[in-house]
């Protein structure tokens, strides 16, 4: 007898479906993220002056130590306006604080403020001014305009567009936050169900951020951020139990693919005193706190919903295009997100210790 040749078979393709697609964007996720490791887009600067007596200021310049830019920007004071006494420095983390007192020879509006170097970076510097008279004055100088002339009077307007713009700044440029709302993403299944969860996520972080900013709750920061990322290891946990998109929310599916609105407002009140911490760098005009603190928080809503829309159509655009993607995808976004999140506990968590 001839020997049985084995029929050869064609390799099968891979097909484009739900759980296929959904892995891509955390991958990308995760290369922006190694790419934010090496870059120079750090978190703003800030500058305050505070007036203690007439034409007299308290100042204070923060900024960040990591890519440089500690000493490659500094506040120029304003025409007619000179040092008094010495410079306190000191570092607390990775910034670099100055305080001392400015005096001038003349009131400050009308003058111009600069801050030389920014130009050649790719971050922002908040200004703050808070007059004896209760007013304030602020404004975020970026790269393309690094210098302004301080108005006689702020409007409400320009302290609206400033923290609107901060707040969308915080939470794209704020990878835990982004893979916090990703993973939701890839857990939800159904429209109108991640729909819920992201609007229980919005009402938790919006409580606490407000309650926090208003100094109705005092929560220590550091806790609070290695928490976060103990909450994102949690959602990838169930994620990697393959609970994910491609799960039925059955009987015998865990609390979180069953009711994930639950677990979205139950942390997202954790991730609300972070957003709080963050603000509380930059502090928030005293004669504008309610509308420096609501255009904050939309600034937050909008990058998040901003970051959403483009999960959902880049998925959309790749199961439009078939684009072949390995069944294993899914699995390795989970495990991906949860890796990042650990070493985010074990960093943050020896910060408090």
């Amino acid at each position: 007898m001839k020997p049985v040749r084995p029929v050869r078979q064609a390799p099968r393709p891979f097909r484009c479906d739900a759980a296929f697609w959904r892995g891509l964007p955390t991958l990308l996720l995760l290369c922006s993220v190694a790419g934010n490791a090496f870059a120079h887009r750090l978190s703003p600067a800030y500058f305050g002056l505070t007036e203690i007596e007439p034409n007299t200021f308290e100042a204070q310049w923060k900024v960040s130590i990591s890519g440089g830019l500690a000493d490659a920007m500094q506040p120029q004071v304003p025409a007619g306006c000179a040092v008094e006494g010495a410079v306190r420095t000191y570092a607390v983390e990775d910034s670099r604080i100055d305080h001392g007192r400015i005096g001038c020879d003349e009131p400050l509006p009308g003058k111009l403020f600069e801050v030389s170097g920014l130009a050649a970076t790719q971050t922002d510097v908040l200004l703050r001014v808070d007059y004896l008279d209760g007013s304030s004055f602020t404004h975020r100088l970026v790269p393309e305009s690094p210098s302004v002339v301080i108005p006689e009077e702020a409007g409400a307007l320009q302290v609206a567009a400033t923290y609107l713009v901060l707040g969308v700044e915080h939470i794209l440029l704020g990878i835990d936050h982004l893979l916090f709302v990703l993973a939701l993403l890839l857990l939800v299944r159904g429209l109108g169900r991640l729909v819920i969860t992201v609007t229980a996520f919005t009402v938790a972080h919006s409580i606490t951020l407000g309650a926090a900013t208003l100094g109705f709750v005092n929560v220590p920061i550091a806790p609070v951020e290695a928490t976060i990322a103990l909450s994102i290891v949690f959602v990838a946990m169930e994620l990697a139990r393959g609970e994910g998109a491609s799960a039925q929310p059955g009987a015998d599916s865990s609390l979180t693919v069953r009711f994930p609105w639950i677990v979205a407002f139950t942390f997202g009140l954790l991730h609300g005193f972070g957003f709080a911490g963050a603000l509380s760098e930059v502090g928030l005009p005293q004669s504008a706190i309610p509308l420096a603190l609501l255009f904050f928080n939309v600034g937050v809503e909008l990058g998040q919903l901003m970051f959403i829309a483009a999960v959902l159509l880049l998925g959309w655009g790749l199961r439009y295009l078939s684009v072949p993607i390995p069944r294993w995808s899914a699995r390795l976004a989970a495990y991906a997100i949860g890796s990042v999140a650990a070493f985010w506990v074990f960093e943050r968590t020896a910060t408090v210790i």
